[in-house]
């Protein structure tokens, strides 16, 4: 019998053994899961547990919960991949062979990256919300913060869903307008890029609304040090932001293992082709979700995507065929806006989100980068979705692994 290897059971590995375990044949072939944690936890859902619109418990579950039946869960830490002999070694010493191997092994922050960041007022006057634990930290945090300059900021790029900070700033104006404060609060929105977003047309966009709603952007920001006890951050070239309360996207970077298999780049994540997802490292190592470092958004509904591909594409290499250069970076979000309302963007490696009808061109139901209250029913329901039609890999109709270029509005200047 021959072994596949899944290492991560987050979003996208747990996908993964879903799609393949319906796939591969049982007498042929064992699919082994490895991953340390008890918990899968509902990543898109940490935005909202800041502003009391989800509790802690809504958006944690057993990881067990998700696997289906069939596979070998080991809980165990990884510590590297051996490639010259397929082997997976585990912290506790134990050896993990395989035939082929996919490394799901997602990304997390890395507050340690700034001076300062992670220093004596960590999660005191600074937070982040990346995490569960930090979420929750800034959920009593802002239950009793009387007001003063909130920075909204980025570390540096690439992130996980990389519309979250946007998000956070849009709701945090909604938040302290319905507390009754927002007079209160001087709220900036800081950020390495040179506008909101990596997109022209997006950019503009969510500029606007920044504006609108009296944000005001600090951009070409590259943080240098952080001084959390006078609530100062620097950037290299000198520029000061003051805060009362720092909202940070620290550093992300690619799991440890990575870097102890010496294989991955400066941020840990595994060099991949991508378009077939298969890693540049060797052949039977294939790649997905936030483990990667294709150019592609590290967010929930790419790893979806990727998914689908990489299933295709895992079956024609143990038939020996040549693996089909499909993914193209699809992804597509939902940019909450705040008072009840939300953007869709939906977009790929070579075309920026544009404005239209999704899924159906000139039906939708869903308007692409407008407003609307519809948009925001979409990004509440998605809870539901990822629990019951993501992770158990069950297909979403209508909507489809590479971008459909149905019902956007093109123009002469779109890529």
């Amino acid at each position: 019998m021959k072994n596949l290897v899944i290492l991560g059971a987050g979003t996208a590995g747990t996908m993964m053994a879903n799609h393949l375990v319906k796939k591969l044949n049982k007498k042929d072939w064992q699919i082994t899961l490895v991953d340390q944690f008890k918990s899968h936890y509902y990543q898109p859902g940490f935005l909202f547990i800041p502003f009391g619109t989800y509790q802690p418990e809504d958006v944690k579950r057993t990881i067990d919960e998700f696997l289906p039946k069939g596979i070998q869960l080991i809980r165990e830490k990884i510590d590297r991949i051996d490639k010259d002999t397929d082997t997976v070694i585990l912290e506790n010493g134990r050896n993990v062979k395989y035939d082929i191997l996919i490394i799901a092994t997602g990304c997390k922050i890395a507050p340690e990256e700034v001076p300062g960041m992670k220093g004596d007022t960590w999660q005191k006057n600074i937070f982040d919300f990346y995490t569960f634990e930090g979420s929750c930290a800034l959920a009593k945090k802002l239950e009793t913060w009387p007001g003063g300059k909130l920075v909204v900021h980025i570390t540096e790029m690439p992130i996980k869903c990389p519309v979250a900070p946007l998000e956070f700033a849009f709701l945090a104006d909604d938040y302290f307008t319905k507390k009754g404060m927002r007079d209160k609060v001087e709220i900036s929105y800081v950020t390495p890029l040179s506008g909101a977003f990596t997109k022209p047309k997006t950019t503009e966009t969510l500029n606007y609304l920044l504006e609108e709603k009296n944000i005001k952007i600090v951009p070409d920001f590259a943080v240098e040090h952080i001084e959390g006890e006078n609530g100062k951050m620097f950037d290299y070239g000198g520029e000061v932001v003051d805060f009362d309360l720092l909202v940070t996207i620290p550093t992300n970077m690619g799991d440890e293992c990575i870097l102890r298999s010496g294989f991955g780049d400066d941020l840990n994540y595994v060099p991949t082709d991508k378009n077939t997802l298969q890693s540049k490292v060797k052949e039977n190592i294939f790649v997905i979700g936030d483990a990667t470092n294709v150019p592609a958004s590290k967010a929930g509904s790419v790893a979806h995507f990727e998914a689908e591909i990489l299933t295709e594409n895992i079956l024609k290499y143990i038939e020996g065929k040549p693996l089909n250069p499909k993914f193209d970076g699809h992804a597509n979000c939902f940019i909450e806006t705040g008072k009840g309302k939300a953007l869709l963007i939906d977009f790929n490696y070579d075309v920026e989100p544009l404005k239209g009808k999704f899924p159906f061109a000139g039906i939708g139901p869903l308007n692409l980068l407008e407003e609307s209250a519809f948009n925001h029913f979409g990004k509440m329901a998605f809870k539901w979705v990822y629990w019951n039609m993501l992770l158990p890999a069950r297909k979403i109709p209508f909507v489809t692994p590479t971008m459909s270029r149905a019902g956007k509005k093109f123009d002469k200047e779109t890529v």
